[in-house]
């Protein structure tokens, strides 16, 4: 392992030191802390404490927190530790990243210890043990040997049983029309009878398969996009094995330079809309960055949703930091293989970014309440897992570790160095309110780092539900601020909040950079990419 990704990796472990020596360097303090915990402890035991629940903690919902006064004594106690541990990390004279970890790490602790996840801490459970007569314990113990043996120790977040892709997901007709190595490039039947000249060009994420796009009938992107006349081509990568984890940036992005040359071909047109998402909006930029310094015009427009360029536009929050780099080296720990990082681990590593929720909310479902996991698709695209080739690891940690690709840094592709300030091209970014894994504020300074005119969007909404916001949720809403703004604060400030999808608002956009209409074409692929396979291709069904 090089020496930085071992550096890197025994972060975690360095700032609990720092925290446990800065904590001994100031006695006085520690001893005051101990005492108000004391003090609170106390109050919090005799039904005097006022300490409530963070809004959104769902673990806290049964009224019987609040009517009963054994456990309102024991939530108040439960609370008043978490809020006193929280508080002292904050007064800790430790680097300020070091106190995000020290802050990450000991939540973690916290929330495995909350009463919600044993029997008589949990009041749902109790009632239910009662009413079977403690068979949900005989269910949940089967559902617990089951997750041990074969979903990675993890509580299973999804009955699989229920979906297949090709069959009841990812399911809009298309072709392959291009394939190598790396990935394939599936073209999408037009629904129209006649469609816009310039395609769209969608790069999804390296560390999930790519039909996220086609979900399913009415929450499909593609679905959407075809209805509105666009044509539609995606990519869809190669799930790595050990012997391709050689595949570098370098490779994904001249990969996806030769996809967006194909995609060209077969449309007739010199330019694409491209449109990328996380890690792939990552690639995708880097690639208009590429072109920008080869003087290549492919890009007509550039739509990147809820991904995060410029590292310090996160920093403010816990989660933006563990999203980049502990995240990648999170997996890496949990992780023996050199040549990739298996999908299961990456799939740990977030998860236990977000415990309360991928966690403990189904270990209770499943073990203590002894029910099966739901059906939905969307937890079933995420438990369908992707590996993540080493060398492209060690390459996004190196982009993080300069601060990403804002103004000032450089990169080099196939030894041609780029600049994101010179991508000039229009561009929608998108961010999401709730999203724990790329924060918006991240995505929005992110905007900053490229040239030309750039607009943003904020979905209230999480980190897929951002891409997954069909039209017709009456609870959907969006902001917008088409005034002078450089900060996401200032965006918020005069921002308008708007009913509905972002989808429609963008669907707007992008029909304004369509080009020319022009009759659909009537097969797929031409004579030089003719169609190989049906969608959704065959490397969506590879799980070395």
């Amino acid at each position: 392992m090089p020496r930085k990704t071992m550096e890197t990796s025994a972060d975690l472990m360095k700032a609990m030191a720092d925290f446990y020596t800065a904590s001994f360097r100031a006695p006085d303090k520690l001893m005051a802390a101990y005492t108000s915990l004391m003090q609170d402890s106390i109050r919090a035991v005799t039904g005097q404490s006022e300490i409530v629940p963070a809004k959104g903690d769902k673990r806290f919902n049964d009224p019987i927190w609040t009517s009963n006064p054994l456990y309102k004594a024991m939530l108040s106690s439960y609370l008043t530790v978490c809020q006193h541990l929280d508080d002292w990390v904050e007064g800790l004279e430790i680097d300020n990243r070091d106190k995000l970890r020290a802050k990450f790490l000991t939540s973690l602790v916290t929330d495995t210890l909350a009463p919600t996840n044993t029997i008589l801490g949990n009041p749902a459970a109790m009632k239910t043990t009662l009413e079977k007569g403690g068979s949900n314990l005989i269910d949940g113990a089967k559902n617990l040997i089951e997750d041990m043996l074969h979903n990675n120790g993890l509580p299973s977040m999804v009955d699989k049983s229920k979906f297949e892709v090709g069959k009841n997901l990812g399911i809009t007709e298309g072709s392959v029309v291009y394939r190598e190595d790396i990935l394939e490039v599936i073209q999408y039947k037009p629904q129209t009878a006649e469609v816009q000249s310039r395609p769209v060009f969608i790069v999804p994420p390296q560390i999930n398969k790519f039909y996220i796009w086609d979900l399913a009938p009415g929450r499909s992107v593609v679905e959407y996009l075809l209805g509105k006349g666009h044509q539609v081509f995606i990519v869809s990568w190669r799930n790595p094995s050990e012997t391709q984890g050689k595949w570098g940036m370098d490779d994904y992005v001249l990969a996806l330079d030769r996809a967006a040359a194909v995609t060209c071909d077969i449309a007739k047109v010199k330019d694409v809309n491209m449109v990328g998402a996380c890690s792939g909006g990552i690639t995708a930029s880097l690639l208009l960055a590429y072109w920008a310094a080869k003087g290549t015009n492919r890009a007509h427009s550039h739509t990147q949703l809820v991904a995060i360029l410029d590292v310090a536009g996160a920093s403010n929050t816990a989660m933006g930091l563990f999203a980049n780099f502990e995240t990648l080296e999170l997996a890496r720990m949990f992780s023996r293989t050199r040549g990739v990082l298996p999908g299961k681990d990456l799939q740990k590593a977030f998860a236990w970014l977000r415990p309360n929720d991928l966690i403990w909310a189904y270990w209770v479902n499943n073990y203590l309440l002894g029910n099966e996991p739901p059906a939905f698709d969307i937890l079933y695209w995420n438990a369908d897992t992707t590996n993540l080739a080493g060398r492209l690891h060690g390459d996004m940690i190196k982009l993080l570790e300069q601060g990403g690709m804002k103004k000032g840094n450089t990169w080099r592709i196939a030894d041609v160095e780029i600049d994101l300030g010179k991508v000039e091209c229009d561009k929608f970014i998108v961010g999401g309110t709730t999203d724990h894994i790329t924060p918006w504020e991240g995505c929005y300074s992110s905007m900053k780092a490229f040239g030309g005119k750039n607009e943003f969007v904020l979905s209230q909404s999480g980190h897929v539900q951002a891409i997954i916001n069909p039209p017709g949720n009456p609870k959907a809403r969006y902001m917008t601020n088409t005034g002078a703004h450089d900060t996401p604060e200032a965006f918020a400030a005069e921002a308008e909040t708007n009913v509905g999808s972002w989808w429609e608002y963008w669907g707007k956009w992008l029909d304004a950079r369509g080009g020319e209409t022009k009759a659909a074409p009537k097969s797929l692929g031409n004579k030089a990419n003719p169609a190989l396979s049906a969608a959704p291709g065959t490397y969506v069904f590879e799980n070395p």
